[in-house]
């Protein structure tokens, strides 16, 4: 016997578009910014993706309520960081509108200035090349310039709403 139809959604941002996408297991990481001011910015995402190998590109989403649109759609350079499973706890720290940030926190300049994390995966530091509304988000198209990364330590990975620290059982 088939299993019957779901509904057609009835609603843009519906709890059952957001489940079944939380389905979908991905990387995590920070986006990071130094603005004109000299300020730093940053915050976590796990909506990063490659879009082009030539050149190299690369794909992140920003909601538009996000107060660090500014930063971000002003800033020549932002860098990726990705996070290893040990990193967890500055995830959540990033993912928080309260508190310091930055406190604490180990990093150094790269292009245009933008933080690089110590300890990260793997980090993309990226030409601001392009950004454009979709929704109720802006897509920010990179331009890699300079990537690094490391084999020795596992990612920190997001799924049903939950960080992993170890692989999926």
């Amino acid at each position: 016997m088939l299993a019957p139809t779901p509904p057609l959604l009835s609603e843009p941002g519906s709890r059952q578009f957001r489940s079944a996408m939380g389905m979908f297991a991905t990387g995590v990481a920070i986006v990071t910014v130094r603005t004109a001011t000299g300020e730093v910015a940053g915050l976590t995402v796990n909506s990063f993706n490659s879009v082009s190998m030539h050149p190299p590109l690369i794909v992140w989403s920003l909601a538009c309520r996000s107060h660090a649109v500014p930063a971000f759609s002003a800033a020549t350079h932002y860098a990726i960081n990705v996070l290893p499973a040990d990193q967890h706890a500055l995830a959540l720290r990033f993912a928080s509108s309260t508190g310091d940030r930055w406190q604490g926190v180990d990093w150094q300049p790269g292009l245009g200035g933008a933080p690089l994390l110590a300890g990260a995966l793997a980090q993309f530091e990226c030409a601001n090349q392009h950004h454009q509304r979709e929704g109720d988000h802006l897509l920010f198209i990179g331009r890699v310039e300079r990537c690094v990364h490391r084999s020795d330590a596992a990612p920190l990975v997001f799924h049903g709403g939950k960080f992993f620290t170890e692989p999926l059982a």
